[in-house]
């Protein structure tokens, strides 16, 4: 079994937001009360588009998420989630730590390895996700403690750093915390050797358990610490409809 959290709540601004065609300051409003009435997140997809709907609204994360942090001063925010394919790992890792700088600390980086929607039509290689995933992680994490005093070097099979650094530290000690969004078992595998949390989707309470028991499995393979294994957050995404 898990051990027993206190429960928290947020809200997803996700598919059936877009679909609905709401446009950037109804999110907001929606956003500024979910903040005063004591939701704990608020989370925001990453598309490039939705073809199937064509009346929906689509808009990048990372600037609505920025807005989103100006209008609101307690809820964690974070992609829900976002890729390392469309945009190099140093963009991504350079998106969460300004996140968390306008936000004073409340930056959360949910991630995962693609999918084919939004890469094939700009023909965006989606070859090898799950490999290049791990390195996109790891480098990720490597970029955040650099500076240009302490440069960090990476050599991957998919991904290179030399003598590269980033010049804003993040505020979240040590960094943003990652979220990641797995149910494979490769990706839960990963999931509890690199990740602080877990955003599945669309999960039956025996499939959560199953799927959360991978993870804890994977973080005592990959000798995670015990503060590390209290402090990883499950996430459980549920639509409510009023």
């Amino acid at each position: 079994m898990i051990t027993e959290k206190p429960l928290k709540f947020g809200i997803q601004n996700g598919l059936n937001v877009a679909r609905a065609g709401y446009t950037e300051d109804q999110i907001l409003t929606a956003c500024m009360l979910a903040d005063k009435t004591g939701y704990d997140s608020i989370f925001y997809m990453d598309h490039t588009n939705v073809p199937q709907w064509k009346n929906a609204i689509v808009l990048d994360p990372w600037v609505m998420l920025s807005a989103i942090a100006a209008v609101t001063n307690n809820v964690e925010l974070g992609t829900c989630v976002t890729d390392a394919i469309r945009r190099h790992p140093s963009n991504i890792a350079l998106a969460a730590i300004t996140l968390d700088r306008v936000s004073k600390g409340r930056a959360i980086l949910g991630i995962g390895a693609g999918e084919a929607q939004n890469l094939k039509e700009f023909c965006i290689p989606f070859e090898k996700p799950v490999s290049k995933w791990e390195e996109q992680i790891q480098v990720i994490k490597t970029l955040y403690g650099s500076t240009p005093d302490n440069t960090v070097n990476y050599n991957g099979k998919y991904y290179k750093l030399e003598d590269a650094c980033l010049q804003a530290p993040p505020i979240r000690k040590p960094h943003p915390p990652t979220y990641m969004a797995s149910g494979g078992t490769r990706t839960l595998e990963l999931t509890g050797k690199l990740g602080e949390g877990w955003l599945p989707i669309g999960y039956t309470p025996e499939l959560f358990e199953d799927h959360a028991k991978q993870i804890k499995n994977s973080m005592n393979k990959h000798n995670r610490t015990q503060t590390e294994k209290d402090n990883f957050q499950y996430a459980l995404d549920i639509d409510v409809y009023f």
